[in-house]
């Protein structure tokens, strides 16, 4: 079996991260589960989603959407307690130079974004999504592969705006020097925060079942890295619609 936490495994989060593994793998095993001792980082984490031995990861709603559904179950999300945000909810933080006059999204037609990927729910389709919400049309996006590599093209100059991933703006704000060159200027609109996933035909209630006892059941190391973070059961339908239809 494999296991992996990717979506917010930033370079200077990557031992808390395995710390936290271990504490939920012990809950899951507790479960009955076979989960592994570490965590994994493929390089191509699109083929790792895919795998049968696929016991748990992260993945952004998005492509769980244009196709994933078929290779995986979702066994649901944390929620974060941002603010603005309902209970397992997330949004973006749209960003642009701090030393750009402008402040609504409105001001910026016809300017080149950075976006992390195009199949990015909070990089790309919560940026088109208030894009239109403010009744303007962009420029072609410059692909970037990552949040922070959008968050370092918008403080060089290279692309004017982005939209990150709130939890990943806050890692940014941690660790990155550009981040304090750049601006908020506005939030998205919120929609259901990153799932948690599992290979079709694995036992998604005992998943379940682990994961809500490992987060009710941090320990005080991991609860100062992860702040209040509850899990939330959820279902497939949830992450196979659209989010603000």
């Amino acid at each position: 079996m494999i296991a992996s936490l990717p979506m917010y495994d930033w370079p200077h989060r990557r031992a808390a991260n395995d710390a936290l593994w271990a504490h939920i793998a012990e809950h899951l095993r507790g479960c009955g589960l076979h989960a592994p001792k570490k965590l994994s980082r493929p390089t191509d984490i699109h083929r790792d989603w895919r795998r049968p031995s696929l016991l748990l990861s992260q993945t952004c709603a998005m492509p769980y959407r244009l196709g994933l559904w078929q290779w995986c179950d979702v066994i649901g999300t944390l929620d974060y307690g941002l603010p603005g945000c309902a209970p397992g909810q997330y949004c973006s933080a749209i960003v642009a130079r701090a030393d750009d006059p402008r402040e609504a999204l409105s001001q910026f037609a016809g300017e080149v974004p950075a976006v992390n990927a195009p199949d990015s729910q909070s990089g790309w389709a919560a940026l088109n999504h208030e894009v239109m919400r403010a009744g303007i049309k962009l420029a072609a996006p410059v692909v970037t592969g990552a949040h922070a590599g959008s968050i370092r093209a918008v403080a060089i100059g290279e692309c004017t705006l982005a939209a990150i991933d709130a939890v990943s703006w806050d890692l940014a704000v941690e660790s990155m020097p550009e981040a304090a060159r750049l601006k908020v200027i506005a939030r998205s609109e919120p929609s259901p925060a990153l799932p948690f996933i599992t290979a079709r035909g694995q036992d998604v209630t005992a998943i379940q079942a682990g994961m809500a006892a490992a987060f009710e059941a941090l320990p005080n190391a991991l609860a100062v890295q992860f702040g209040d973070c509850r899990f939330l059961a959820r279902t497939n339908e949830l992450y196979r619609a659209e989010p603000w239809e």
